[in-house]
């Protein structure tokens, strides 16, 4: 397994983490992610372990918590071998501070993840989303105070926009304050938005990229063909991505789709490891969370490390996902003389 330094800190992690969405499914709607209880739960972590796969993602409103709680009976008396990122913000109970990223809630959030987790650190607390009515110095202070105490070593935010990434940064290094390394974001072969503006922010500023859905919401997996109905066991079918899930153009996903098809036959790797090498080569990623059901599906992605796709072979998947930009994107290419695209800086890998 490939390890890779996330951000511009001294932390170094490997480059597929195992997302715990699956682990619990207490509602309908993280029932589409996955039932996975403790029993199976252990058994795929030993099987991450055992592949160096040792980062897993979780957050404390996944099943309402009992994510978080498999998690750690899976990793009971083997803590010192792994790496936990878990995440706040998004509500949590019905009152009126059990939300947003208040001093009052994220203290209370990471208090009941360290209980739920069994562990009394965090490697990597992440901010689900952006708190518009919290200021970002009282976020960032109540990090830092989090990280002074032990409970946290590092943080991460998740789905800001550029201006919010840029703005907490900014309070960061004015006040001195822990700064983000990471940032959780959606980012696919059927989902490039991400490059118009985050990318190049996390270039310049040394944040790493933490990417959640890289099989596009489940279109990826290799069960989706061109003029063929949808499988009846996908999980496009579920509530999860029909209310939930961005949604994609069939001409787009046709186009990629094809090209993955085309790839899978000159390298003999499935639908889904091409896709997840194609984002392994892309600026900033640091790691792409991997969720599974069973060990087939985990066995599987872990399939998608050890090897790398051509440069001919990148290129085709660029150009079959390449979509128009909104503005003041498509203004902003047509002035690569001083707007290049977004590229590994020289010598960095990560």
């Amino acid at each position: 397994m490939e390890y890779r330094l996330l951000g511009g800190s001294g932390l170094k992690v490997p480059v597929l983490s195992f997302g715990t969405a699956t682990f619990g499914g207490s509602s309908e709607f993280f029932k589409g992610f996955g039932d996975t209880e403790a029993s199976g739960a252990s058994r795929l972590v030993d099987i991450c372990l055992d592949a160096g796969l040792t980062m897993f993602d979780s957050a404390d409103v996944y099943s309402a918590g009992r994510a978080e709680e498999i998690l750690g009976q899976a990793i009971r008396g083997r803590r010192d071998r792994v790496l936990i990122s878990t995440k706040g913000t998004f509500r949590s109970g019905p009152g009126p501070n059990d939300v947003g990223s208040s001093r009052h809630h994220l203290i209370d959030a990471v208090e009941g993840s360290l209980r739920r987790l069994g562990t009394d650190y965090i490697d990597l607390y992440q901010l689900h989303g952006f708190d518009a009515l919290t200021p970002v110095e009282e976020t960032l202070g109540t990090l830092d105070d989090l990280v002074r105490a032990g409970k946290i070593r590092y943080i991460g935010c998740s789905n800001f926009s550029g201006w919010h990434l840029m703005k907490s940064l900014a309070a960061s290094e004015t006040r001195g304050l822990a700064r983000y390394v990471a940032h959780q974001a959606y980012y696919s072969l059927v989902g490039r938005e991400f490059e118009w503006e985050l990318m190049p922010l996390a270039i310049d500023q040394k944040v790493g990229t933490v990417v959640w859905s890289p099989l596009g919401w489940g279109r990826l997996t290799g069960k989706i063909r061109r003029g063929a109905p949808l499988p009846e066991t996908t999980r496009l079918r579920t509530k999860v991505v029909v209310e939930n899930g961005p949604p994609v153009p069939d001409e787009l996903l046709n186009r990629v789709v094809d090209a993955l098809d085309a790839i899978a036959k000159q390298t003999a790797k499935t639908v889904p490891q091409i896709a997840l090498n194609w984002l392994l080569q892309r600026p900033t990623v640091a790691t792409l969370i991997i969720g599974a059901r069973n060990e087939e599906q985990l066995r599987q992605n872990l399939g998608a490390v050890g090897w790398s796709l051509t440069p001919e072979q990148m290129t085709a998947l660029d150009t079959a996902s390449t979509t128009t930009k909104t503005y003041p994107y498509w203004h902003q290419a047509s002035f690569t003389e001083r707007n290049p695209p977004p590229a590994w800086p020289v010598g960095v890998r990560s």
